[in-house]
């Protein structure tokens, strides 16, 4: 197909021009590879990502825009598994033009060869990402292949979204400053760029199965995609470059600055088409007879523009970055010991200013904030217009609870919880006992099956989705009151006595599966005992009270447990740091035993004053309802009781005659 082929076409020859533009054709004085590997790596790194591409976005593509029993999905699940399929192959091929590239061996079928790679991907941090996405590759494909029912579709989706981890992972040192907002950033992009082109692609193919009409439905979904997608793209490709950048001088003055700069150039371009497609494309499709072929057009020459942007980022990640990205543990004696440990300076002294000056800022959770803001109140004025009224309270709620979020995620908490644990206790105390309260009193699940229209061309979008999810067994099962409860009090023990705690404290991703995992805990115990949202099943007002009584005993017996130990947790990381200021570690820790213990019982108060109020109100709303019910009847079913009791006490009377009747006898 030409969409296609014009995308690879120009992906390559800009790729071509970055590397010369960028200084990476050159040869090398030290360990260069050669002329083949030189050109081979980054062609194959630049296959690499458009491959995750087509994964990425068919798949997303097949799970939310197309119908499921119709070939425009078997047609996206073909695309998906050869893109997996060429991923894996351009993953091995990267795997060992990289391994040629680091240790400066020519290719060779000798044992020394072989021994150093296998050293490669078994020791070194690099190898051990490329193998790893090798792995992850050949398994996707195989999914991609075999499945192809709708439900399990999610699965392959997961495991297209797990390939961008590793690649993540690569493009920023770990142990070097800024690792955590760098790898956020690049997985951003990565996401937002794959769903971006390869929705794109997904539509060049299936617009061969579908008339006019339904391409037009298909490309408007595609577009509402494109947006959140380019806003991502953007938000997180100027973290990026700046992270890397460093200041104006070297933008306007490096290779790498001037490749930065093409690169923003291509996304105004495709801002732009985007904003025609959305305005005057997507009218044209199905209402002009030319609507098919001004689509193809503005297509091509989009993937154009597209692979001009994919074959930049394959120059860029072969240049020279302005600001290096060496680990601490490789700068020498001069580094301190916060640096050795998390890669960052050791911020200053903590003061109660610093609890409003103190940031750092994380993209991909400022992005869930925003886009959990403008989701709801989108899905409020969507109601509104239709007439429909929404509490005013729950959107303050909402609106709180993301406010919440995103100050605990960019804020103090963030910027001091890794060197003092008392912090990192109130940050955990925000993330699973105060923020999940105001989420759930938002009702988003209510709001969104309220503003979403029900779709009926076989497709499945975020409402069809929900309701399947909340009447899955494992939602039966996790929302369940007495699991979630479990969930939530033994999370506390489990975290903080097993290594799960050094690795979410030690390694980027563990820290992100821990804010994570305490959010979602949180959100389903509290949705189990204040919420709106439908759930299959919850305990009656008194048990739920019972039950917030335990987790607050619970919750007291691990703070205690913590403030009298007196033996340091993470010795080597807490007592490591080589702080001056503040408490000791272990007295910082008996502190964060108490918040655990004091401020920590707030929340569970507030809960269970909320399930006060409510079960006073449902008390109040049977009441009614029964006296509306008495009212439409007459009264039928107190006149019914009385004419029970008069019966009943003449029956009674009759056999007392009786009885005296037959002792005069």
């Amino acid at each position: 197909m030409v969409a296609p082929a014009v995308l690879i076409a120009v992906a390559l020859a800009a790729l071509l021009l970055g590397l010369a533009i960028g200084g990476a054709a050159a040869e090398r004085t030290l360990l260069d590879p050669g002329v083949v590997v030189r050109f081979a790596l980054p062609i194959s790194r630049t296959i690499v990502n458009i491959a995750i591409a087509g994964l990425i976005g068919s798949v997303v593509m097949a799970v939310w825009a197309l119908a499921s029993e119709k070939p425009e999905t078997r047609t996206a699940m073909d695309l998906a598994a050869g893109s997996a399929a060429l991923l894996t192959v351009a993953s091995a091929a990267t795997l060992l033009f990289t391994y040629v590239d680091v240790s400066g061996l020519p290719f060779s079928g000798d044992a020394t060869f072989g021994a150093g790679l296998a050293q490669f991907v078994t020791e070194v941090e690099l190898g051990q990402l490329w193998l790893l996405e090798l792995l992850l590759a050949a398994a996707t494909t195989v999914m991609a292949f075999a499945i192809r029912e709708r439900r399990l579709t999610l699965l392959v989706l997961v495991a297209a979204l797990a390939t961008t981890l590793p690649l993540a992972q690569q493009g920023h040192a770990a142990g070097s400053s800024g690792h955590a907002q760098a790898v956020n950033s690049l997985l951003v992009h990565l996401i937002g760029a794959a769903v971006w082109l390869g929705g794109l692609m997904t539509l060049v193919f299936v617009a061969r199965v579908v008339d006019r009409k339904r391409l037009a439905v298909l490309t408007s979904r595609y577009s509402t995609l494109a947006l959140f997608a380019f806003i991502g793209v953007a938000a997180s490709g100027v973290v990026s470059a700046w992270l890397r950048v460093g200041d104006f001088d070297a933008l306007f003055g490096t290779g790498y600055g001037q490749l930065v700069m093409w690169k923003t150039g291509a996304l105004v371009v495709l801002g732009v088409f985007g904003a025609f497609q959305r305005t005057r494309l997507i009218p044209r499709i199905a209402s002009s007879p030319n609507g098919g072929r001004v689509f193809g057009w503005l297509v091509v020459a989009e993937l154009a523009v597209m692979g001009v942007a994919s074959g930049i980022a394959g120059a860029l990640g072969r240049t020279a970055t302005p600001v290096s990205f060496e680990p601490a543990q490789d700068q020498g004696s001069g580094v301190t010991s916060a640096q050795w440990l998390t890669g960052d300076p050791l911020p200053p002294e903590l003061t109660p200013m610093s609890y409003i000056t103190g940031w750092k800022f994380d993209l991909a959770w400022t992005l869930v904030c925003a886009f959990g803001l403008a989701l709801y109140i989108a899905a409020v004025i969507r109601l509104r217009r239709r007439g429909d009224r929404w509490p005013i309270g729950r959107s303050i709620a909402w609106f709180l609870g993301l406010a919440a979020l995103f100050y605990t995620t960019n804020g103090p908490f963030n910027l001091y919880e890794q060197y003092l644990f008392s912090v990192h206790m109130l940050g955990h105390m925000m993330l699973t006992m105060v923020i999940p309260i105001a989420l759930v009193l938002g009702a988003p699940i209510t709001l969104l099956l309220r503003a979403t229209e029900k779709r009926n061309d076989g497709s499945w979008g975020g409402r069809e989705w929900v309701l399947w999810m909340v009447q899955t067994p494992y939602s039966k099962f996790i929302t369940h009151p007495a699991v979630a409860a479990v969930v939530f009090v033994g999370s506390l023990w489990v975290f903080y006595f097993t290594p799960i705690f050094r690795w979410a404290m030690s390694e980027h991703l563990g820290h992100q599966w821990m804010i994570i995992h305490f959010l979602i805990g949180g959100y389903l115990f509290a949705l189990s005992m204040i919420g709106i949202d439908p759930v299959p099943y919850r305990f009656p007002y008194p048990m739920r009270l019972i039950t917030l009584f335990a987790t607050m005993a619970s919750h007291a017996f691990f703070g205690v447990t913590m403030m009298t130990g007196d033996s340091l947790m993470l010795a080597d990381w807490f007592g490591a740091m080589g702080r001056t200021w503040g408490a000791t570690p272990l007295a910082d820790q008996s502190l964060g035993g108490g918040i655990a213990w004091g401020i920590g019982e707030l929340p569970t108060l507030a809960l269970a004053l909320i399930v006060a109020v409510q079960w006073s109100r449902n008390d109040t709303k049977v009441q009614k309802r029964k006296d509306r019910a008495a009212d439409r009847s007459g009264e039928a079913e107190l006149h019914a009781y009385n004419e029970m009791l008069e019966k009943q006490a003449a029956r009674d009377e009759r056999a007392q005659k009786a009885q005296e009747n037959a002792r005069s006898v």
